[in-house]
């Protein structure tokens, strides 16, 4: 039987709708939660995953403006730029889009941003209070995936989760966060040797090492859930994530697909971090 589709648009749609309503709430008290991304250079990428921010933040209420600066801006320059929005109070979230030119130390940059406004959850600040359980901005593709698996109602207590990546934006976040809801996590990657005796004992498995359809139906252990992170364009230019997917929808019992899965969550769970920073500013007037 084949595996029922988690639609990360409609879970999406759901979602952000539901922001919409916080929005107004929030606008009713005098306040418009804003966002500013930040973009050095016109990599065609980025300009594109900023352009699904921008109409998540149209589409439930939150200001949008984009600050877009040439490939030569220089690291200085781009520090007080930030420096700048961490003390307007008319902005609640900073994000600056990566990747950055070589000439920019990104871990200098994100650790500039205030934890206040750091609405990508990627700062240590926040890292860590997601590492001790703590309330705070959860980086948002990590937080979607958690989104995605509840919203199908699968209990993960006690579950074995193995995540195939160990990036500081995905794998090892969304490690901790599937921890953190009980689960017991193996985390694997390119180094990793055997690696499908480890997939195949995964109740839940997410892929994200990048790689277009590295993990096969037959690495997939009956049953499981599949969280495909990976967005891989081929040769013919079309889309694809980590795992087959036409393979693991025959062994799985859930599955994301590629495009349209994990990756409307994420600019989701953006929207909702800007939220409630500014619901948390709201707090302190």
């Amino acid at each position: 039987m084949a595996a029922t589709i988690i639609d990360g648009k409609e879970l999406s749609k759901a979602k952000r709708s539901e922001l919409a309503k916080e929005v107004e709430q929030i606008k009713a008290k005098g306040l418009l939660p804003k966002l500013v991304v930040i973009l050095v250079g016109d990599n065609p990428a980025s300009l594109s995953y900023i352009r699904g921010k921008q109409k998540a933040s149209e589409e439930i209420g939150v200001g949008f403006k984009l600050e877009n600066f040439p490939e030569s801006f220089t690291e200085k320059e781009l520090l007080d730029v930030i420096e700048h929005y961490n003390n307007n109070d008319e902005y609640h979230g900073i994000l600056v889009q990566l990747p950055l030119p070589a000439h920019i130390n990104e871990t200098a940059v994100v650790e500039k941003i205030s934890p206040l406004k750091d609405v990508d959850g990627f700062h240590p600040i926040n890292i860590g209070r997601m590492m001790t359980g703590q309330e705070t901005f959860l980086p948002c593709t990590p937080a979607g995936i958690v989104e995605m698996i509840k919203s199908v109602g699968v209990e993960m207590t006690g579950k074995n989760v193995v995540v195939v990546g160990r990036s500081n934006i995905v794998g090892k976040p969304v490690g901790q966060l599937l921890l953190n809801e009980h689960a017991t996590v193996t985390y694997c990657h390119s180094k990793t040797k055997d690696l499908s005796a480890y997939t195949k004992e995964a109740d839940i498995l997410v892929a994200a090492v990048g790689r277009a359809n590295f993990i096969k139906g037959e690495d997939i252990k009956p049953g499981a859930v599949v969280i495909d992170v990976g967005v891989n364009r081929l040769e013919t230019g079309k889309l694809c994530g980590d795992v087959v997917f036409d393979e693991a929808k025959e062994v799985a019992s859930f599955i994301t697909p590629v495009p349209g899965g994990v990756g409307p969550m994420t600019i989701t769970m953006l929207a909702h971090n800007t939220v409630q920073s500014a619901k948390q500013f709201l707090s302190t007037k």
